[in-house]
């Protein structure tokens, strides 16, 4: 006799333990056909000894339904990517479904790939969390997929990024991105800044770095103060790329006195930059974040930042999803947590005296 103990039981192992046929343990497996109790008390005993794992591939394909929301996102070491994918995971395991958690690492591709392979499991609910891309053949493949999980009873869910279109069946769940950047922008040229840096504002392929620099210029606009395209200084969404950008910027533009960080993880990066080449904060540059993670408000001192309600586009997202009689696109909003960054710019007179403008 050959040895079992490293295969993998199937249903026949099952039904053969358990005394029913192959047939009747599919229907116990899947809950879709009434099994009396004695037979389903067998069949569940029989899959505890046999340590049988169900083929949720093959159950998908036969109809059955994996129960599954696929939460897709750029990098599980986000911050806030992360507190999005918690309220993901608590409203999906509320609503009875597994929650499975894909990355992208930034590549439009792979997302379109992770997207298509969630529609072959059938998953209830495929949720894009962060910012889009938006160049045209990117647009048209998601508009095709998002008709087609409709078709199969699934749903494209747009977590943290525009709508494709009224006429597109996806859920929405957007925060004022532009409106966040608007107002923390406004706030330093409030307290007199006219040379105010914006670090990982300039990817215009992409809606979050959009939105926020279309925020930070409303904001120059209405203060009549002219944005200085030389202060614009490319990064990725993190503190490493932060605090390259802001040791270059700092080395070529002394006259800076304030920086708008794309993420709370950039303005982390900036902190470092500032450090080195003995700057403080706030009495020489003021720095304000955006996405408002709890590392916010450990730095020293406090980052001023745009509060996203994080958790609550996750929960928000499932809930939509699962529930397509409610209304399927919101916009949650956005505002400016002040701390202890920002502080009124200082000038100095010809004998050197500090003055406040």
């Amino acid at each position: 006799m050959s040895d079992r103990r490293n295969e993998r039981a199937t249903v026949k192992d099952v039904a053969a333990r358990a005394g029913v046929s192959p047939a009747t343990v599919s229907r116990v497996l899947t809950g879709d056909y009434p099994v009396t109790a004695t037979t389903r008390g067998r069949v569940q005993r029989a899959i505890r000894e046999l340590d049988y794992v169900a083929n949720a591939q093959a159950r998908a394909l036969k109809g059955a339904g994996t129960r599954l929301v696929a939460f897709v996102m750029e990098d599980v070491t986000g911050p806030s990517f992360a507190y999005v994918a918690k309220g993901v995971e608590h409203q999906a395991t509320a609503h009875g479904r597994l929650c499975l958690i894909c990355t992208t690492h930034g590549d439009p591709a792979r997302e379109l790939a992770v997207v298509e392979a969630m529609r072959e499991q059938r998953a209830d609910a495929v949720i894009l969390v962060g910012g889009g891309f938006l160049n045209d053949e990117y647009r048209a493949r998601m508009i095709q997929f998002a008709h087609a999980l409709d078709k199969a009873g699934s749903r494209l869910v747009l977590c943290g990024r525009p709508s494709l279109g009224d006429d597109v069946p996806t859920t929405v769940v957007e925060y004022d991105n532009e409106g966040g950047a608007y107002a923390v922008t406004s706030h330093l040229l409030s307290q007199g800044h006219r040379r105010v840096a914006a670090v990982g504002l300039t990817r215009l392929d992409h809606t979050t770095s959009r939105d926020r620099l279309r925020g930070f210029t409303r904001a120059h606009e209405e203060y009549g103060v002219p944005v200085d395209e030389t202060l614009l200084r490319a990064a990725a969404f993190t503190e490493a790329d932060g605090h390259a950008a802001t040791r270059a910027l700092l080395a070529e533009r002394a006259d800076v006195t304030a920086i708008f960080a794309a993420t709370d993880m950039v303005a982390a990066g900036a902190y470092q930059a500032l450090r080195e080449a003995g700057r403080r904060v706030p009495e020489d540059v003021s720095v304000v974040g955006y996405d408002d993670i709890p590392l916010a408000a450990n730095l020293y001192p406090p980052l001023t930042t745009v509060r996203v309600p994080t958790e609550e586009l996750g929960r928000t997202a499932v809930r939509l999803a699962l529930n397509p009689a409610e209304k399927q696109h919101v916009v949650l909003g956005t505002h400016v947590v002040v701390r202890d960054s920002v502080a009124p710019v200082v000038v100095r007179s010809s004998a050197g005296n500090r003055l406040l403008r």
